[in-house]
């Protein structure tokens, strides 16, 4: 069976105030109808609006989350350069310098292991409510 599509060939023209135009337009904006006829449509006709939720708490967590990413990105990098580092090493002096540093490396990239884990837990839980 085929679908009946009905054109839109009717226009419907109305003059409001600069004012209950920006009315309009802020309603529309917080909704997800991509254009403002779409929205009127929906509006007159009884029909549901989706509008758009953004969760602000969210957000905040997302950019402590990216700012931990990077860091955790830059501590890799760091890492790999210490490995590779240690594939050049024939002194054994230099050897237990690396060991060192090494440890302190590693213990900073588990500790931004363990906040990562705990912020994602936050998510976690904010979203299970």
């Amino acid at each position: 069976m085929e679908k009946k599509q009905s054109k839109r060939t009717r226009v419907v023209g109305a003059r409001i105030t600069e004012d209950e135009f920006k009315i309009i337009e802020n309603r529309w904006k917080k909704t997800t109808c991509i254009k403002i006829s779409d929205y009127l449509r929906k509006v007159i006709f009884n029909k549901p609006v989706v509008t758009a939720y953004r969760n602000k708490s969210m957000d905040d967590l997302m950019t402590e989350l990216s700012l931990l990413r990077q860091e955790l990105n830059r501590i890799g990098v760091n890492y790999n350069q210490s490995v590779k580092k240690l594939h050049t090493l024939r002194d054994v002096p230099e050897f237990k310098r690396w060991l060192i540093a090494n440890e302190v490396e590693k213990r900073t990239l588990g500790n931004k292991i363990e906040e990562i884990k705990n912020h994602v837990k936050k998510i976690a839980q904010s979203w299970l409510q």
